[in-house]
């Protein structure tokens, strides 16, 4: 009677099972994820000065490269990030399926979905750029792999919940690392296949990781804590007793219950509210759940809410912020390789044609976001995530400062590299703080709409660090920068939640 009565939650099981084999293949797949989109994007400082070369674009079609793609992302993170929380963190797909949603479900399961439709749009967009015969078509293309990139966020979101609460910020740290993995291998990529085969070469061999997540997407499982709080208990016992065995390890005894569940019996008073659904009921609740948020806007008025709306404001601030700086330190890092001699076009043209020192000034300062992503390891759960990001966005300050004054090549590097481990940093433990503030039902709803506020300072720092720059007006890049990132670890001091070390909720009920 006593392990008839037993139960555990999510939590538990995950606590008995540990850092096991299981999480290793989650982190394995969620981080070819993420090299894949690290890919995508450090190709940008190379292909837009090669481009504008051979094409004879003005600066300000040269920025539109990098800024269509973010524009893409931000319809993207948006999108998958509702689609994510109302069907499923594997189901990221187009609301074309969405719609057409019991049909597929029929021919495919439930689970055979995975993240194929934004692997696929990135890959053979991606791939396609390689072909681009213009100017429109290139960012046409660009333009779908921004949406197909916006999906990035939900393997974040994926790959947490299935990791212990106390050692989650750690390996939240060596998910993120694999970005670090991608930024340097793009970096040596160009280096070797640019100055001999050019930009079109490159674009293709960089849409190489996205089509090796097409191999393993099938076997990839959904989320116990979506399921449950989807009412679907069995089918998150089905993954947790997976996770158990792969770990050599019990599960604990008794049943599966969720906060939902919970939730039920502190409101009701009755233990009868924390059944097990039937089958019929959980395909009832399961229709009537997918479509109560059309658009996402229940989710959206969720993340406003009183117990939420300081959160996602100030998280909203955060992102935009190290989107901005990330990004433009990594444009700025091309466009003032040269030090003063930017403003000479011939010399400029040059570099960016012929010499390989741009290429080895962005492997370089590629190499900061190792010691970027130690340091984040060794300070998000030992001081918490609101004085690890504060910190590290106000040293950044520091570094960038002396470009105000001075832009040597020495000192320019030097700068750059500083810059760029801080905001490295930084970037990481945000990205690790926000689905740690909110419950299941719109935690990918959350980072979705956070990474598009992200991505509009994707959008905007290419008019700084390419336009403002190719005008002659450095100091007033610099200064821009500064006041951007001084703001945004401002933002982070207000942070109303310390999550180091908390659980992760399922409803609204546990916010506090």
């Amino acid at each position: 009677m006593e392990e008839q009565s037993a139960s555990y939650t999510v939590d538990d099981a995950l606590l008995s099972s540990g850092f096991g084999r299981f999480q290793i293949l989650i982190l394995s797949y969620a981080g070819i994820g993420l090299i894949a989109e690290a890919m995508e994007m450090m190709l940008l400082s190379f292909v837009g000065p090669s481009v504008q070369l051979e094409w004879k674009l003005t600066s300000h079609q040269e920025s539109m490269i990098t800024s269509v793609v973010f524009v893409g992302m931000l319809i993207g993170a948006y999108s998958w990030g509702v689609v994510s929380d109302n069907y499923g963190r594997r189901q990221v797909q187009s609301f074309t399926d969405v719609v057409s949603y019991k049909s597929l479900h029929f021919l495919f399961g439930f689970h055979r979905r995975g993240f194929l439709f934004t692997a696929i749009v990135t890959s053979g967009a991606g791939f396609l750029s390689a072909f681009a015969p213009n100017y429109p078509s290139l960012i046409s293309l660009r333009f779908l792999v921004g949406i197909g990139l916006g999906g990035g966020p939900v393997l974040g979101s994926w790959f947490l919940e299935f990791v212990p609460a106390p050692s989650r910020g750690t390996w939240m740290v060596v998910f993120s690392a694999f970005w670090t993995v991608g930024t340097i291998f793009e970096a040596s990529l160009a280096w070797v296949v640019m100055p001999k085969f050019g930009w079109r070469w490159l674009l293709a061999l960089s849409s190489i990781p996205s089509f090796l997540l097409l191999l393993f997407y099938a076997i990839t499982p959904e989320s116990p804590r979506f399921l449950c709080m989807k009412g679907r208990t069995t089918e998150a016992v089905d993954v947790l007793e997976k996770m158990a065995r792969l770990n050599n390890v019990p599960l604990p005894s008794g049943r599966l219950v969720s906060d939902k569940n919970i939730e039920l019996d502190e409101v009701s008073g009755s233990s009868e509210s924390a059944t097990l659904l039937s089958s019929a009921e959980e395909s009832d609740n399961i229709d009537k759940d997918e479509g109560s948020d059309f658009g996402g806007i229940k989710s959206v008025g969720k993340l406003l809410a009183p117990k939420l709306i300081r959160a996602t404001l100030l998280l909203w601030m955060a992102f935009f912020g190290n989107a901005f700086a990330y990004y433009g330190i990594v444009l700025l890092t091309s466009e003032l390789s040269n030090g003063n001699r930017i403003c000479a076009k011939e010399e400029v043209e040059s570099v960016h044609s012929n010499n390989a020192a741009l290429y080895k000034n962005v492997f370089i300062s590629s190499f900061a976001e190792i010691p970027g992503s130690i340091l984040s390891a060794m300070v998000v759960d030992r001081f918490g995530r609101r004085l690890s990001m504060a910190s590290m966005l106000f040293t950044s300050c520091v570094f960038l400062f002396p470009l105000v004054f001075s832009r040597t090549d020495m000192l320019t590097t030097i700068s750059l590299f500083g810059a760029r481990l801080c905001i490295a940093a930084s970037f990481t433990i945000v990205y690790i703080y926000a689905p740690e503030i909110y419950p299941t039902s719109v935690r990918t709803t959350g980072i979705g709409i956070a990474s598009s506020v992200g991505r509009i300072g994707g959008i905007l720092c290419p008019l700084v660090a390419v336009a403002l720059v190719h005008s002659c007006h450095q100091t007033t890049a610099i200064l821009l920068f500064e006041l951007v990132i001084f703001l945004s670890g401002l933002a982070v001091s207000f942070f109303p939640f310390e999550t180091k070390g908390c659980r992760l909720n399922d409803t609204e009920v546990d916010m506090s």
